[in-house]
């Protein structure tokens, strides 16, 4: 699935450069071009592809300081700067958009919705986003940003692959490290699924192609990416075994949004040796996925590719109703409610010299 990466805000650039690391190091060329946005300048110097500073008017290269409100106005303002450089890029072979941002920041989550809705209105390609929740210790603007933010860029998006970072955080790990592991971990699973329908090693049994994934996620709303791997054994009939358990680990504990299981439509790959995926254990592990996700449009596939492990992605469709996503939010409105009062509590300053006592006096 060839596509364009558009990074906006610190965590897309950083999540988009290392998807376009992944593609070039896997050898798969789906990822066709990368674009980064920021209002901040500093966040923009270390990656290695087009880069467009916004607002520069406003915050002056300084960031928006976790304003999303702000990230919003800027982007809708400087939304012909983002577009004049992905000139060229977007071209006939190209089959999909991806916009890649952090939901809790103020540029990402304010500006992502914003430049999709700008991105559907001039391109014939489905526009997707890729947004990253925040975990549940970095502080309640983050939450309340990302609250506000999902469901605007749910809505503007032809669907929206979310990624809770809560998911893949180690116990001990610094932020940098965190950040550092979940982007590999993200990267690795959509570069997968991006180039699933490429022609690397060998030929499919069944083919999964680019179709297939947009077929998925048509009918809009909140995706999830599900993966897992385990070591292969040389003959297929071995495999079937491993296809299986790696397709359960895949939706119930590897996913991108976990307890997100109840989907309007999903799409089995099993990567690995041509000669090591086993056609029987597709099938059953498609099967079950039906079964598991109550939909009946679940589609599977192989991806030949070499290598001495079996790995399954699950994609999923349509997954509104899960349990992740509804506690997430709680969380977030939680969060608006505790900064609403807490601002009540606040007195400004200046009122303590507008009272009677003090007018008498004076």
């Amino acid at each position: 699935m060839k596509s364009v990466l558009i990074g906006v805000g610190q965590a897309g650039g950083k999540l988009a450069r290392e998807l376009v690391e992944y593609d070039e190091r896997m050898g798969f060329g789906s990822v066709r071009g990368a674009v980064a946005v920021n209002t901040a300048k500093t966040d923009l110097q270390d990656l290695p592809f087009e880069t467009v500073l916004i607002g520069q008017d406003r915050v002056k290269g300084h960031g928006v300081g976790g304003d999303n409100e702000l990230g919003a106005e800027v982007m809708q303002s400087d939304t012909q700067e983002v577009l004049s450089a992905l000139d060229g890029r977007v071209v006939a072979g190209t089959e999909s958009i991806f916009v890649v941002a952090g939901l809790g920041g103020g540029t990402g989550s304010g500006g992502a919705p914003v430049l999709t809705r700008e991105l559907k209105r001039i391109y014939d390609v489905p526009v997707y986003g890729l947004g990253i929740l925040p975990g549940k210790d970095e502080g309640s603007m983050y939450q309340v940003n990302a609250g506000r933010s999902l469901k605007t860029f749910a809505r503007e998006a032809d669907a929206l692959l979310l990624v809770d970072n809560d998911a893949f955080r180690s116990v001990g790990e610094s932020v940098t490290e965190g950040y550092d592991s979940i982007n590999h971990e993200i990267a690795q699973r959509v570069g997968l699924l991006l180039a699933s329908g490429e022609a690397v090693e060998g030929v499919a049994e069944s083919v999964v192609d680019s179709s297939e994934i947009i077929n998925t996620l048509r009918s809009g709303g909140i995706a999830a990416l599900g993966y897992a791997s385990a070591e292969a054994a040389p003959d297929a009939e071995e495999n079937i075994n491993a296809v299986m358990s790696t397709t359960r680990r895949a939706l119930l504990t590897g996913s991108s949004l976990p307890d997100a299981t109840d989907a309007d439509a999903a799409l089995l790959i099993v990567a690995g040796d041509q000669d090591a995926i086993p056609r029987k254990g597709v099938e059953r592990a498609r099967r079950w996925v039906e079964e598991e996700t109550g939909s009946l449009q679940v589609r599977g596939g192989d991806f030949p590719l070499s290598s001495d492990r079996i790995a399954t992605l699950v994609l999923l469709g349509g997954v509104e109703r899960s349990e992740r996503l509804e506690t997430f939010l709680q969380r977030a409105k939680d969060a608006r409610e505790e900064d609403v009062e807490g601002a009540a509590e606040r007195t400004d300053p200046a009122e303590q010299w507008t009272n009677d006592e003090l007018d008498d006096l004076l």
